[in-house]
């Protein structure tokens, strides 16, 4: 099994809670993805995130194919950290993780994700021809959004 990962890290102006009260909620996901990449929440999600929580999605992706995706919070320090991971979708393995870090008077946010495709040979051709790139795409995006927003020049 090939695992990949994304990293990603920006200084942003914003404290540590509201940080946390923004990335911890997955009402914000289709603000910050790429217009060909749509997330519709399809279950019942508290004002808070806990361990254990499931949240399902339907997410249109490329080509307009839509997909379900199940996700699970296994780690939740509030206002520092959350995992999800998936249960149900897309990759053979999938994690990400949100860091925030308060910093010299804002906070370091940080994406790291780790996931792997399936079906051996071809999801690795896959991944190499679209899935990679539009991965990069949806994290470049989201990147971009949150620097006009409360970006920081450090």
């Amino acid at each position: 099994m090939n695992l990949y990962q994304l990293y990603r890290r920006q200084c942003l102006k914003l404290s540590p809670q509201a940080a946390w009260d923004f990335f911890s909620s997955p009402y914000y996901l289709n603000e910050i993805t790429p217009d060909f990449f749509r997330v519709d929440i399809i279950s019942p999600v508290p004002d808070k995130i806990h361990i254990g929580l499931m949240i399902a999605y339907r997410m249109q992706a490329v080509f307009g194919w839509t997909m379900p995706w199940l996700s699970e919070i296994s780690v939740c320090e509030e206002p520092q950290r959350f995992i999800y991971q998936q249960a149900i979708g897309l990759f053979k393995f999938w994690s990400h993780e949100v860091r925030i870090t308060e910093q010299d008077g804002h906070i370091v946010m940080e994406d790291i994700v780790f996931y792997a495709m399936p079906f051996g040979w071809f999801g690795q051709i896959m991944h190499a021809l679209l899935i990679g790139a539009n991965l990069r795409q949806i994290f470049d995006t989201r990147q971009q959004y949150l620097q006009a927003k409360w970006g920081v020049d450090v």
